[in-house]
């Protein structure tokens, strides 16, 4: 076991978050901690890194046991560093011997025979060579590109970016440091979803043990192999991925609910035979033992007040034409930055469009474009009888103050009742007496929810949807995607949430190359054909290097013969550049495998123990590697630039 609750209690004011709770993390195990908005799943986490202590049991953990926890607290860390920097902050080790080595080097040039000194910055070395310390700048800059940050982004200061992006630093930093257990509260809130695939990718081959709280249904069903439920102050824990939990959980609720119905059977029952007989002497003790009895009998709670249910049905006054909105050679930019460049699109009748892709494509100014609260070039035309409805995060600043919430959603003009309003309220998180609370009063995440609610129940024939899942658990998630199937309008909205738009999609829009680019199909069809083109395009780029590969060795290139009509002749400079460019590169690569070779012989070297008995030979052969990893990586660059270079000569001729 690395970390684990032992008949754990905790409450936290008057609220219990969990009882008498058990729950062990082994190594190798990938839990998903997961329970409805309010139950505590955040707290628990901090329970386990010991921010807050139990009121009962113990939190058990391996004094070796390293711990990683990622969570929005964080954001509070600032500094004028670059990201590359903060994320190179988790080798400590690494970086200490760095320091500790460059000033042994120079004590061994003044003291060369000094055995003491050898002795260590030897040990120095091999401990970095243990550590694969020569290598960290490279890992940092892998990881930081896969949550998305570019070449340039790599030496800008950590000050300089957003929360969201903040967040992926400091994610970046955790999973450089390789603690045997990461905690991840909400990853991936502030990832695309190609950093969110490749988070994925990453945590499927991750050693240590990890344990996330995510709202993300289709990031759990890949990512974990054991649920831990809290629900009603207990720890359920089910072996298997979301799709499993599911399963059994609905096996779990049909056999609580009938021990619940068999409970209140015996209790009235029981009930009875108290009220009969507490009266009457000869069985008031008899009576009295069966009430105290009943006293201390451990209810089991009905599980039917479990969750809300939405009971709302869309009934549009309008029925628009066939083509609601056209967009014709649009272009926005913000500055040096192109959004979209005469980019042509329509959104028809019965389209529900899910547009995704990378942060900072555009996806919410195009959201805007279409809406028409963001200026641009070109021109945007409404269809017959479009009555629209959009939600975004800036929809709050829209909210009455001074409205309760039931009375906010009143104002739609939706014509539903309050008792359906109610409902709608209650698979958004507000029950009961939440209704009455003021908007002013709200957090920014409930703000959103009641914009959300007003967008789904106004008379809108067409909705644009700006994350509309961003402050919903898993269940509302559901909720609202069964909402939008039964809605016979038409919308278009941007989610990173895989689930939500593989439940309501029946179209993809990407911005490739500042285009608005459609693909007719569900995610899922969508995820196919992009598998299947990236299989292409890399059986393409194999079989172009095979093509070039006799140019690569700089033998004579035949004259090609062109099926170019002769009004058409072969562009002879042309010809002329892509021969000089092909022999650049057969050059290249020969530099590249000579270095390469190089590097093995140093490699090999280094390993050898007896270097380290020479100071002035290991100072020469650590210079030398540095130096032919340095040319390996410029040789590298100039070899892709020409094959570039040469595939678009040959295109050419």
């Amino acid at each position: 076991m690395l970390i684990g609750f032992q008949n754990v209690t905790f409450e936290f004011g008057a609220r219990t978050i969990v009882a008498d709770a058990t729950w062990h993390i082994q190594p190798g195990d990938r839990i998903g901690l997961v329970g409805y908005n309010g139950t505590g799943k955040s707290t628990l986490l901090k329970v386990l890194v010991g921010e807050y202590t139990p009121s009962k049991g113990t939190v058990e953990k391996s004094r070796e046991t390293t711990i990683g926890y990622l969570h929005q607290d964080l954001l509070s860390f600032d500094t004028h560093d670059s990201i590359t920097e903060v994320a190179l902050g988790a080798f400590e080790r690494v970086r200490q011997l760095e320091k500790e080595i460059e000033q042994l080097g120079i004590e061994l040039e003044k003291n060369p025979e000094d055995e003491a000194l050898l002795l260590k910055y030897t040990d120095s070395l091999h401990e970095m060579d243990v550590l694969d310390g020569y290598n960290i700048h490279h890992k940092a800059e892998e990881v930081l590109h896969g949550l998305g940050f570019s070449n340039e982004d790599l030496q800008k200061p950590y000050q300089q970016f957003s929360g969201g992006w903040r967040m992926r630093v400091l994610l970046a930093k955790m999973i450089l440091q390789q603690p045997d257990v990461l905690l991840l509260d909400e990853p991936t809130n502030h990832l695309d979803l190609p950093s969110i695939e490749w988070l994925e990718k990453y945590l499927v081959h991750y050693k240590g043990s990890v344990v996330i709280v995510s709202h993300d249904k289709f990031f759990l069903n890949r990512m974990v192999n054991k649920i831990v439920e809290l629900y009603q102050q207990q720890l359920h824990i089910y072996s298997g991925n979301y799709e499993f939990y599911e399963t059994e959980k609905a096996i779990r609720i049909e056999m609580q609910q009938k021990a619940f119905e068999n409970q209140q059977d015996y209790i009235r029952q029981q009930e009875r035979f108290i009220e009969r007989f507490k009266a009457k002497a000869s069985k008031a003790a008899q009576a009295q033992s069966v009430q105290k009895r009943l006293d201390k009998l451990e209810k089991i709670e009905d599980v039917q007040l479990e969750r809300p249910n939405m009971r709302i049905n869309f009934q549009l006054e309008k029925v628009p034409g066939k083509i609601l909105v056209t967009l014709k050679e649009v272009t926005k930019k913000f500055g040096e930055l192109t959004i979209v460049e005469h980019g042509s699109a329509e959104i028809e009748r019965g389209d529900k469009i899910a547009l995704i892709g990378a942060n900072g494509k555009g996806k919410s100014t195009l959201l805007r474009m279409i809406a028409g609260t963001e200026t641009f070039s070109g021109e945007r035309v409404w269809g017959h009888n479009v009555e629209e409805s959009f939600y975004a995060q800036h929809q709050l600043e829209a909210l009455t103050l001074s409205n309760n919430i039931l009375e906010e959603l009143q104002q739609c003009g939706s014509k539903k009742t309050d008792v359906e309003l109610r409902s709608l309220l209650g698979s958004f998180l507000f029950s009961g007496d939440d209704v009455d609370k003021k908007i002013r009063v709200l957090s920014g995440g409930e703000k959103a929810r009641v914009a959300l609610a007003k967008t789904i129940v106004s008379r809108g024939n067409f909705l644009i949807l700006d994350e509309p899942t961003n402050h919903l658990d898993m269940h509302s998630v559901e909720l609202l995607a069964e909402a939008l199937n039964k809605y016979e309008g038409s919308y278009i909205l941007v989610s990173h949430d895989r689930y939500f738009i593989s439940m309501t999609a029946n179209k993809i829009w990407e911005i490739v190359d500042h285009q608005i680019k459609e693909f007719k199909g569900t995610y899922q069809e969508w995820v196919e054909w992009n598998e299947r083109m990236e299989k292409q395009k890399k059986t393409t780029i194999v079989e172009s290097k095979e093509t070039i590969k006799p140019m690569v060795k700089a033998e004579p290139v035949k004259p090609i013969e062109s099926s170019i009509k002769s009004s058409q002749p072969i562009n002879k400079e042309i010809q002329k550049e892509l021969q000089k460019n092909q022999r650049k590169l057969a050059q290249v690569e020969t530099d590249l495998n000579k270095a390469q070779e190089e590097q093995k012989q140093i490699e090999l070297d280094l390993a050898n123990p007896d270097t380290y008995t020479n100071a002035t030979k290991f100072t020469e052969l650590e210079a030398a590697y540095k130096s032919v990893k340095n040319r390996i990586t410029a040789l590298n660059q100039d070899y892709e630039s020409l094959f570039e270079t040469v595939m678009e000569l040959e295109k050419k001729v």
